[in-house]
């Protein structure tokens, strides 16, 4: 009787710690795929070439992936995720008379945390911040000169979204975000909306 309340017990705290387990939803590392919607923006950036005439700004597609490591605390997520993006047909670019300037990112990577709160233990709200980087490549082209430069322009990003598990090991996330390149005075920003797909490890 003794042996059968032991494996009794121990049936039953094994099935509570699975329980907590599968309950941790946003709990651990994972990785991700990302696509939406994006709007860069200028007006007389500082650029490898100088400062620039241009007053515009560009719509375009992009993509990327991301990997990222969560903990949950209760109610509660915080964590901190790295990713990559890339344009389709991005570039910004201005006329003047018989001058043009042409701003071409080459691709952009950040380094965010976030916060978020479970409004149920499948769907999550949050806020991000933290550094992104931008490879631009400048080009100018008028009847006296033509010249080309790439940099690399550092920034901050915030935003905020949500996610949702469909699975026990995928999640779906909508999330919007706004991102200051400027590196001074002059305009250079970016706001993406961004839809993706996590798998959980």
């Amino acid at each position: 009787m003794k042996t059968v309340s032991i494996s009794l017990s121990v049936l039953l705290s094994t099935l509570s710690m699975t329980g907590v387990a599968h309950a941790q939803s946003f709990d651990g590392p994972s990785v991700g795929v990302q696509a939406g919607w994006i709007e860069n923006k200028v007006r007389d950036p500082k650029t490898g070439l100088g400062v620039v005439s241009a007053d515009t700004s560009k719509d375009s597609a992009v993509f990327g992936g991301y990997a990222a490591y969560d903990k949950e605390f209760g109610k509660f997520v915080l964590g901190a995720e790295i990713g990559a993006n890339f344009g389709t047909s991005d570039t910004v670019s201005s006329s003047t008379g018989a001058n043009r300037v042409m701003l071409d990112s080459k691709r952009s990577f950040d380094f965010t945390t976030r916060a978020g709160y479970l409004v149920t233990p499948k769907t999550l709200l949050y806020g991000r911040a933290g550094y992104t980087n931008d490879r631009v490549n400048t080009t100018i082209v008028s009847p006296t000169l033509t010249g080309s430069a790439s940099e690399d322009r550092d920034g901050w990003l915030v935003g905020g979204g949500v996610e949702r598990m469909v699975t026990d090991h995928v999640s779906a996330r909508l999330e919007y975000r706004y991102a200051d390149l400027s590196n001074g005075d002059r305009l250079y920003s970016r706001r993406q909306v961004l839809t993706g797909i996590t798998f959980r490890f």
